[in-house]
């Protein structure tokens, strides 16, 4: 694959890439070394790009995996500040004080409750309400069929609405 290609269809990834991973070890340094390396593997790759069904869906799938693996290699704890690190770029930035402090405590509730799912319902959950792939997208970014993304996706919305509900 060339250069244009990666450019074209791989770097522009990069802030949804950042944002799974992120969302998966709630660190924004690893965060980004995992997008790193994942573009790096895709990179030394080039030859097998043409093999490669989906490159989007291998890359999301490629950060999954090497999320979990550096949460499981390095025991890291949930028990970290589920709240961005300042400088994240992840929440929008409004004019007053006020507004950021409302826009903060109700996106750490949300992650709060987001982090309470099942593994499989969180993976789903995210990539379709934050960052608005479609079912077939996700089915091909986890490897599963889009029946069980939707069944996912349900329990998940329900669980969401029961757990915001329950912490007002």
């Amino acid at each position: 694959m060339s250069h244009d290609k990666f450019h074209r269809i791989i770097l522009p990834l990069k802030d949804k890439l950042f944002r799974l991973a992120w969302s998966i070890v709630r660190n924004s340094a690893e965060a980004e070394d995992i997008v790193q390396d994942v573009f790096l593997k895709v990179w030394t790759k080039n030859g097998e790009w043409n093999e490669i069904e989906n490159l989007e869906a291998y890359c999301y799938r490629s950060i999954k995996n090497l999320a979990f693996d550096r949460i499981e290699s390095q025991s890291v704890r949930k028990t970290e500040s589920i709240a961005p690190e300042p400088g994240d770029g992840i929440f929008t930035d409004n004019a007053t004080p006020l507004a950021k402090l409302i826009e903060t405590e109700r996106n750490t509730l949300l992650y709060t409750c987001i982090d309470e799912l099942p593994e499989n319902q969180k993976m789903v959950f995210q990539l379709r309400e934050i960052e608005g792939m479609s079912y077939r997208e996700i089915a091909e970014a986890l490897s599963i069929n889009e029946d069980l993304v939707r069944v996912n996706l349900f329990r998940a919305r329900n669980k969401m609405k029961e757990l915001l509900l329950g912490k007002q």
